[in-house]
């Protein structure tokens, strides 16, 4: 079995694989729902663009599934902590996940313009909201969230759902918006023809512009700000986990301090930026594939920029740093996490396997032609 530290790195990386994983997957199916009402200018061309994503989107789901299962079983303090401290945003986003199926199956079951137009900004909300709550949350991760452990490892939480709306993590918001609004737009651009497509490419060009630049501005705002923690004494990486042997305190620009020790970490924000400039200018490209690649390495991008500027850090107290979770101390045993390494290695590739195959056979653009010739069955 390998060393304890190197499988609690092995695992944050992995969580780091799922929470993309589930970005580029799922995030498409969100950007789609953005998008719906905008690009789809009559009742066929919405019902082309619904389509593109209908037979994928519950497969699509299953990263999430993974991540937080990931989350329960290796980094249980993780779950606890941030499932609780995050309560209400997590059953807006679960609302608004369960509002989209309903969409989907309830549009076209009437044939009226004001039921169908409902529905369509029913998916809209249902795009809009997770891609906006899962961004502010990350946002308030950089800004520290305000809870703390007493001696028994019971989490209390100084703040509510509104207090999570600061202006930073608002911005983080918009970029998360902007970045699956832009993907959503590079893959109906891959999906569709005619009229549908030529509006996706506009629009996944100036989605990713704005994407650029939310992403560039969130990172002068914190380099500029007091964001950051560090460890002074404590956070073993050997021992078994506790949270409360650590020391902790703030310092301003510690999220930065990563890149100057490891000067390579810096091609990670770099890709984050430089994928959606390459999207827009590529918006008008013939072939799509390579434009959905660009477009999921910057998802990457973004997320690993997180990843790498909050390291070893994965959920920090702005209350008391010392009850901040790390990577160091908030995993599960040597043995879970080798057991479950072991699973995700059989797994994972199976996963991968049958998604590919599914995209495989359902290749093809989805035209207004097939869903006149198929109205009773496809959505």
């Amino acid at each position: 079995m390998l060393d304890f530290a190197t499988l609690k790195l092995i695992w944050w990386l992995l969580l780091g694989t799922l929470l993309v994983g589930f970005a580029v997957m799922d995030g498409f199916d969100l950007g789609v729902g953005i998008l719906l009402p905008l690009i789809g200018r009559t009742d066929t061309e919405r019902r082309v663009v619904i389509n593109t994503v209908g037979p994928v989107w519950e497969g699509n789901q299953v990263w999430l599934i993974l991540g937080g299962g990931a989350i329960f079983a290796a980094w249980p303090a993780l779950y606890a902590a941030s499932f609780s401290g995050f309560y209400l945003a997590m059953l807006l986003v679960l609302a608004a996940l369960i509002l989209r199926p309903v969409g989907f199956k309830f549009r076209s079951k009437m044939p009226g313009a004001l039921w169908r137009a409902s529905w369509d900004w029913a998916l809209f909300v249902a795009g809009a909201v997770p891609a906006l709550v899962f961004g502010v949350a990350m946002g308030n991760l950089l800004v520290g969230v305000p809870f703390e452990f007493d001696s028994d490892l019971r989490a209390t939480y100084a703040f509510g759902f509104f207090d999570l709306l600061n202006p930073f993590a608002l911005l983080c918001g918009a970029t998360s918006v902007a970045m699956l609004t832009t993907h959503g737009a590079v893959y109906l651009s891959l999906k569709t023809d005619s009229a549908v497509a030529s509006r996706a490419r506009s629009a996944s060009r100036i989605a990713a512009f704005a994407w650029a630049a939310l992403f560039m501005l969130a990172g002068v705002l914190l380099w500029r700000s007091d964001y950051g923690m560090v460890i002074v004494r404590g956070a073993s990486i050997t021992t078994s986990p506790d949270a409360l042997t650590k020391s902790a305190v703030a310092s301003a620009g510690a999220w930065l301090a990563n890149y100057a020790r490891w000067p390579l970490a810096m091609l990670v924000p770099a890709v984050g930026i430089a994928a959606p400039l390459l999207v827009a200018a590529l918006a008008g490209a013939r072939r799509r594939l390579p434009v959905f690649v660009i477009s999921s390495l910057g998802i990457a991008g973004v997320i690993g920029t997180m990843g790498v500027s909050l390291f070893p850090f994965i959920l920090p107290s702005s209350s008391n740093p010392g009850s901040s979770l790390t990577v160091w101390d908030a995993s599960s045993s040597q043995r879970t996490l080798g057991i479950m390494l072991l699973a995700t290695v059989v797994f994972l590739p199976i996963v991968i396997g049958y998604t590919a195959w599914v995209y495989g056979v359902l290749k093809g653009p989805v035209t207004s032609a097939y869903v006149d010739a198929n109205r009773e069955t496809s959505y």
